[in-house]
Parts: C-alpha cells; structure tokens; sequence
C-alpha cells in the first residue's frame, strides 16, 4: 500500500461526545495535518444527539419542533447524529483534485465490507452517495469537505440508533426513501464495540493507499455530500 499507515483515534469509550467539542478537534488535526507536522489520521466516536446541516439544506427540511440545528461547513443536506451512531471523520491529505470522488467511493466500499461481515447487503446508489439497502433504506450517511489538501467530516453508520430522531427533518433531503440502522436490518441489537475491530480494518485497508507522500500538493478546496 502507498502512503503513510492510517492513525486512528478512537473516542468510542469516552461516551456521547458534544458535537462542536468533536468539530474543534477535527479543526485543530486538520490544521495540523494540513501544516505537515501530523499524519492523516481517523477519529472515531458517537455524539450526543444533534442535527447538523451542510451547506445545500434548505429551510423546509429543517426541524418543524424548532429543534436546535448546526450548520456545518460540509457537504450534503441536514441529518441526524447520536448515541448508537458511529461516526468516522477521515482528515486525509489527498493528492489531486481527482482524488475527491475515488476518496467518497472508497469510503462507501469500506462500509459496504463492514456491512457484508455481519451479513448486510449495502449499495450505491447512481447520483446519491452514502450506503443504501435495497436502494430504499440508507444505513449510512457522507459528507465531507476538503481544505488545504485535507478531508474533514466524514461517515455516520446506523448501529443501533433511535431511528425516531430522523422524523424531525428529511434527512440528506431524501423524500423518496427511508432510513435504517444494522440493528434493524438484522432484527437483534448490535453494539458499536461490537463492530469496531471490523471498522477500523476496512477503514484502514481502504485509506491508507490514499494517504499522499508528497505532503506539498495542493487540492482546491471543495465538497462533497451525502
């Protein structure tokens, strides 16, 4: 594989971590990985529930209780994060501007693996990213951006999540499908812990051959969304 091996941080066993506590240290490794003076590395953790919007949502997928919302600088629409949700930010320094659309495909082939362990048929979808079941019900969620060479945000997978939160908005805009949790899809409960040794394999199996060695090119800032 080329490039450096992948760091992971994994935030798992702290517990629910607030959201714009996990988005300020995404910053500060972004910062960091951009400058050159640390390696790409993988943050994993669950939030404390929280909805958050990327730049394309619109005022009428937006929560109608008036529920609290951030606005994220990703990709992609408004959803939906919490306990039992495992989220992945990649902050991984790409090569060219090429790399953006190789870099979403590979992390949605990595949950698909993730996925096909435990038995569950994940997909694409043409013209939608993120992971779907039988093109219906989407299991997980993407959203990135990149600055300065460097990825940040990244994956949601449904664990074991209370699916209940998403009827508050329409999630990633989507009106024409559903959304699922590995737990249901599997009619018993899973546990992050339990899918964590899987995830961290795929993830670093998949990211490491996109982790640049000329730590000096330079990717236009962009965005990508689920």
């Amino acid at each position: 594989m080329n490039g450096a091996p992948l760091q992971i941080r994994d935030l798992t066993t702290d517990g629910p971590i607030e959201y714009l506590a996990g988005l300020a240290l995404q910053e500060e490794i972004h910062q960091k990985v951009a400058l050159g003076i640390s390696p790409s590395e993988l943050i994993l953790l669950e939030h404390q529930s929280v909805f958050t919007a990327g730049k394309r949502t619109e005022n009428h997928e937006r929560p109608l209780t008036g529920a609290r919302v951030i606005d994220v600088n990703r990709g992609g629409k408004i959803t939906w994060h919490g306990p039992g949700q495992i989220v992945g930010y990649p902050i991984i320094k790409l090569g060219n501007p090429a790399e953006l659309l190789g870099y979403v495909r590979t992390i949605e082939a990595a949950l698909i693996a993730v996925l096909d362990k435990f038995s569950i048929t994940g997909r694409c979808i043409k013209g939608r990213s993120g992971v779907w079941i039988d093109g219906q019900r989407k299991i997980a969620a993407i959203g990135i951006r990149v600055a300065q060479s460097v990825t940040m945000h990244g994956f949601a997978l449904n664990v074991n999540c209370d699916l209940s939160n998403y009827q508050e908005i329409i999630p990633c805009g989507i009106t024409d499908g559903s959304v699922t949790s590995m737990s249901v899809e599997l009619g018993r409960r899973i546990e992050v812990s339990e899918l964590l040794p899987i995830l961290k394999e795929e993830m670093t199996s998949a990211l490491t051959p996109l982790i640049a060695r000329n730590e000096s090119s330079a990717l236009d800032a962009g965005d990508a969304s689920s």
